[in-house]
């Protein structure tokens, strides 16, 4: 596309990155667009540093704050030593839907959602996600949260406006989730559980699908579980207090009974909601982890 460019001081300077913009339904201000194009810059203070010393090209000329991104723009980086350098995670994320205005993606065990580390789910998420073209896209960003032992579905947001409308979703419990878990020791059928969880009304609805026979534990049970509300740990604390703790949990429960290796029994398995900008229906599930096919090798769940 470009190979080099000579400044207003006939210094040569060298194309790092280019990229081609997307076609917009609106034009947009290229300080906003240009976040995450390029691998250098990431940030929105990233792109506003490299348009102030006008290292940035668009269509062969120097961009400018108040420049608007239509579509089909050339947009070049121009090295210069100053600019930070960052270093991207590399970590492939699998996404089970994605539109212009949100993604749900499969988050492994062992992974922070968020948080101070750099391996962590928000740090993947704009490299496995296509950007938006709306005028409010933003960095993709998680809307709710799942423990770092925790495996399943995860809903991002990629738009500011979708953002704030999953989060009213949740708010009004209007988000269904299901999770399935394997718990320690002889089980009723099902119920409901209704505790208190840091003096706050805490529900979740239970069915044990399937029991064996255990010769450390008495009985495993794969348990599907439905919170009605959203507590920290909720389903971890709930299956505690009634007295069968989830295999692997290494917080709540009995000492005796905390299991080493393996991680957390506990998977987010299907979500569903209406779409809160194009009010279709979304539901999306993910297959249980092979380690629980490994005790309940029969269980067939979708």
């Amino acid at each position: 596309m470009w190979e080099l460019f000579f400044n207003e001081t006939h210094f040569c300077l060298k194309v790092i990155e280019s990229h081609i913009a997307l076609e917009l339904e609106k034009p947009v201000r290229f300080q906003e667009y240009g976040v995450g194009i390029f691998n250098t810059i990431p940030t929105k203070s990233g792109i506003k540093k490299a348009i102030k010393k006008k290292l940035i090209l668009i269509d062969d000329e120097l961009a400018t704050t108040s420049k608007y991104i239509s579509g089909g723009e050339k947009i070049a980086l121009l090295e210069n030593e100053e600019i930070e350098s960052f270093t991207r995670l590399k970590l492939d994320l699998e996404v089970l839907y994605e539109d212009d205005y949100l993604a749900i993606i499969y988050k492994p065990s062992g992974i922070l959602v968020s948080g101070n580390k750099f391996v962590t789910i928000a740090n993947a998420l704009a490299q496995n996600l296509k950007k938006s073209n709306q005028i409010d896209a933003v960095k993709p960003q998680p809307v709710h949260r799942l423990d770092y032992p925790t495996s399943g579905l995860l809903l991002v947001g990629k738009t500011s406006t979708a953002i704030q409308k999953l989060s009213e979703l949740f708010q009004k419990k209007e988000i269904q989730k299901t999770y399935f878990a394997i718990s320690i020791g002889k089980m009723c059928s099902g119920g409901v559980i209704n505790l208190k969880i840091d003096n706050k009304h805490a529900s979740t609805n239970f069915e044990v699908l399937q029991s064996v026979k255990s010769e450390r534990f008495e009985f495993l049970n794969l348990v599907e579980l439905s919170p009605k509300t959203g507590r920290k740990h909720q389903i971890r604390k709930h299956l505690a207090k009634i007295g069968h703790q989830i295999l692997g949990d290494k917080i709540y429960g009995i000492n005796s009974l905390k299991l080493k290796g393996n991680g957390l029994y506990l998977h987010a398995a299907t979500i569903s909601f209406l779409h809160p900008l194009t009010k279709e229906k979304i539901s999306v599930s993910k297959e249980i982890p092979k380690k629980f096919l490994k005790i309940f090798p029969d269980i067939k769940i979708f």
